[in-house]
């Protein structure tokens, strides 16, 4: 989008490109300016006026005059009222000028972008939110609360918080620059009795929290600060635990240990059993225009929010176009083996409904040089059986999602570009049939 304005025209000539709804007020004050003149003329004596006229038409040439007299008006006018504007802004660096152009261009034109309501956790969902945010602005991030590892399950088990770690991503991925208070967001201590392995924003949220009663409120409060796109919400304000039964019996508790159990999980759930929605979180879902569920991990990011019954059955129900985007490896101790079919049959039958998916984005480029690191780890590329697919009524959406410089040394991650292009593409598409 900044080439728009460094490339392609003239630095005062972006303040009259479409789309910023500037030209129709520029109009209303020109017509405005047109009208008093008109009036102090017919007050006047104009009789005198076009007596002048007469004697100066005679002397010089008065077309060429009157040419040039509105040339030198509209430019003073023009830049009259933008330096009024960028007065009343208190702006005077040009870097800022500039900003002030691509801000207003960008908030008018993802203003009117689709509401879109992306659900997961991790850094798979940070992941799709730094390329969901420059196709809309109307983005509402639904982040799984079930985390209790780390820093997030340290100040969880201090502090009595909802976790704060992936809502901390979320907001910071939603941020409209990677400025230096969003990197103040992300810092985490490496030193310091108490401090070491804390993020600053997982505090900032802590704090917030006890100042302001309750996450929704904190998140709130800290989201005005970062200046995001969109908004994020946890799922459930409920002290929200997952616990998984494995195929051999086993039943683990606890998010963190469902990995380490390195076993088959037969089937996930939350204690307390019956978590109560956000009532924002099933707003926002009835008036999407768009869900996207994933990428990250399968059964700790994605999954524990279709486990609030609220959501997985507003999900069924909301007319928004709905798509997941499928993970390329699989995760050691959660997805071992899985396939396409697998992942998706897993959210169908958690969320208890075939109604809450219509598509499933696929990756489709492997790398040839791909790192011996993932099957030293036990992670491999998910296999596309549409076969096993088909049944299910999802529609297959594949197209190559890598992250193109990690890919050249072997690393697959997917890029945030390329799963908001394919994700948006496909929406349209799907509108048109």
């Amino acid at each position: 989008m900044k080439n728009i304005f460094k490339n392609r025209i003239p630095k005062t000539a972006g303040w009259l490109i479409p789309g910023l709804e500037i030209k129709r007020w520029f109009a209303l004050i020109f017509l405005g300016s047109v009208l008093i003149i008109a009036g102090i003329l017919t007050l006047s004596d104009p009789k005198q006026v076009y007596l002048f006229l007469r004697d100066l038409k005679s002397s010089v040439n008065v077309d060429l005059v009157a040419f040039i007299s509105i040339l030198l008006g509209s430019i003073f006018f023009f830049k009259g009222w933008q330096k009024t504007n960028l007065s009343m802004l208190d702006i005077h660096d040009e870097k800022e000028k500039e900003n002030v152009l691509e801000t207003l261009y960008r908030r008018k034109k993802l203003n009117k972008g689709p509401k879109i309501v992306a659900i997961g956790g991790g850094t798979g969902l940070s992941m799709l939110l730094r390329g969901i945010k420059k196709v809309t602005n109307n983005i509402t991030a639904v982040v799984t609360v079930g985390d209790d590892g780390g820093s997030s399950g340290r100040l969880r088990e201090e502090m009595g918080v909802l976790p704060p770690g992936d809502i901390r991503n979320c907001i910071a991925a939603l941020a409209d620059d990677e400025d230096l208070i969003t990197k103040l967001f992300q810092y985490r201590f490496d030193m310091g009795e108490g401090l070491k392995g804390h993020s600053f924003g997982n505090l900032f949220l802590t704090a917030l929290c006890s100042i302001t009663g309750n996450m929704v409120r904190a998140v709130k409060e800290s989201s005005n600060v970062l200046s995001i796109r969109g908004r994020v919400l946890p799922a459930t304000l409920d002290d929200m635990k997952l616990a998984a039964e494995m195929e051999d019996g086993r039943v683990i508790h606890g998010e963190s240990a469902i990995p380490e159990a390195h076993g088959k999980i037969k089937r996930l759930f939350t204690e307390p059993a019956e978590c109560k929605a956000l009532p924002e979180v099933l707003t926002a879902i009835k008036n999407a225009d768009l869900i996207i569920m994933g990428p990250g991990s399968l059964y700790t990011s994605v999954i524990p929010n279709l486990l609030v019954k609220e959501i997985a059955q507003a999900v069924a129900k909301a007319k928004a176009k709905k798509i997941y985007v499928c993970n390329i490896m699989t995760q050691p101790g959660e997805t071992d083996n899985y396939s396409v079919s697998s992942h998706v049959n897993a959210i169908l039958t958690h969320a208890g409904s075939s109604d809450v998916l219509d598509a499933v984005l696929v990756n489709n480029s492997i790398p040839k040089n791909i790192s011996p690191a993932y099957a030293e780890h036990n992670s491999y590329p998910v296999v596309l059986d549409n076969e096993n697919l088909n049944p299910t009524g999802v529609k297959l959406v594949s197209t190559k999602l890598l992250e193109e410089e990690k890919s050249k040394s072997g690393l697959v991650r997917h890029s945030s570009s390329r799963v908001a292009r394919a994700v948006y593409y496909w929406y349209r598409k799907s509108l048109r049939k």
